[in-house]
């Protein structure tokens, strides 16, 4: 059996005459090299958490906020996978999901809202470990595409991306397969424990990388893995909030993101892997920051509006509630306030005059009412020109590349 080692761990070559990785334990040897430029990154990504949590303590309701940024992620999170959903499907689906037509997939990315949630609410009484690993999993597959690949299971198969080919000879990644993976994983296990002597990020930035190269479900391992950094930054105490999302860094930037990951395995870059890594946290914290903020002002520049023209309080309470659920409908409105359908169509035509809903459906019924001005804040960004990724770059985990048994 011919094996090539790199820092990272081993690539073996299997009897079947195909090539898997198997990760080195955690953490690296030999230990990080943390100079000063990795330490300035550090720092500056250390200080943008900490103004994202320290305003998400300020927030007049920080759980408007989490539940917009939790949809967002999951909108984008999934996209990475392959769905075609939008936040506006997701929002549609959440007002209206048995009254109009919606993409297939966007149960997906509800599913993922549901997991983020679940694995939340599960970390007040059971440890970040592979058995919550395995819950999220399961949550996150239930009913959807995925479903058949053993939803909350470790694989007892070998998978591989394939970039293009069926074949796993020619495959451009292997994880390790089943007789290594569960050692692997049990080490995983113990450094999300065990490495609490790291810096917080750091430690982040290792397991998720780690998770990817391991692979241990036969879909979703991407989901996942994304979910996990946000999981240990709240089972640290650094976030107390869930508001620290790279979905859409790693998207803007994926073509880097294979490459470094890749860069780990195959020269044991670490530090190089860290360093993205650490940008990604910094430039997602300083958005959530604008964007809480601008949450903020667009809050107290509308409420001034209803009250300058001396709207009832059923407005305000409906603008409170625009805040957390931006679509509606004649009929949530009047069942939210406790008015007749009637009433409820006065108020939002009023808001739409003020420009704080715009009618979105165009018909005459059913008809939906989006919170524009708000929902813009959350806008996906567009990507830079140049990060489109070719198809065969590898992939720790994501439907960009074909992902096989």
């Amino acid at each position: 059996m011919t094996t090539t080692q790199t820092r990272a761990g081993r690539f073996v070559r299997q009897p079947a005459g195909y090539t898997a990785f198997v990760p080195a334990p955690l953490p690296p040897e030999p230990t990080l090299a943390i100079d000063s430029s990795l330490v300035g990154l550090l720092s500056r990504a250390d200080q943008a958490v900490g103004r994202l949590d320290g305003l998400a303590h300020a927030l007049p309701d920080p759980d408007i906020f989490v539940a917009m940024y939790v949809r967002r992620e999951a909108v984008l999170s999934s996209q990475i996978e392959g769905t075609q959903s939008s936040l506006d499907d997701v929002l549609v689906y959440e007002v209206d999901r048995a009254g109009r037509p919606l993409p297939q997939d966007v149960e997906e990315v509800v599913n993922y809202v549901h997991a983020m949630n679940y694995g939340l609410q599960r970390l007040e009484s059971l440890p970040l470990s592979l058995r919550l690993i395995r819950e999220i999993h399961g949550k996150l597959l239930s009913g959807v595409r995925g479903s058949d690949r053993q939803p909350g299971e470790f694989r007892t198969s070998q998978n591989w991306i394939d970039g293009g080919s069926t074949l796993l000879a020619d495959a451009t990644f292997v994880p390790p397969p089943p007789s290594e993976m569960m050692a692997a994983l049990d080490n995983f296990e113990g450094f999300l424990h065990k490495g609490q002597e790291l810096p917080v990020l750091v430690h982040a930035a290792l397991a998720h990388a780690q998770f990817e190269t391991i692979h241990p479900f036969l879909d979703g391992n991407g989901r996942v893995g994304r979910l996990l950094v946000t999981f240990l930054l709240c089972h640290r105490g650094v976030l107390h909030r869930p508001l620290l999302y790279l979905s859409d860094f790693l998207k803007r930037y994926r073509t880097e993101y294979y490459d470094r990951l890749t860069a780990v395995r195959v020269a044991g870059d670490w530090e190089g892997w860290i360093r993205f890594f650490l940008r990604g946290v910094a430039e997602t914290a300083d958005e959530a920051v604008r964007t809480a903020r601008a949450i903020v002002e667009l809050q107290q520049q509308q409420r001034g509006v209803l009250q300058r023209v001396r709207q009832s309080g059923n407005a305000l309470r409906l603008l409170d509630h625009l805040f957390r659920q931006p679509l509606v409908s004649v009929r949530t409105v009047s069942e939210l306030l406790g008015v007749t359908p009637v009433t409820a169509s006065t108020l939002i035509a009023r808001f739409e005059r003020l420009g704080i809903l715009d009618e979105i459906t165009g018909g005459q019924r059913n008809r939906l009412f989006r919170y524009s001005p708000y929902v813009a804040l959350f806008a996906e960004p567009e990507a830079p020109p140049d990060v489109e990724m070719p198809l065969q770059s590898t992939t720790p985990g994501g439907n960009f590349l074909r992902k096989r048994r």
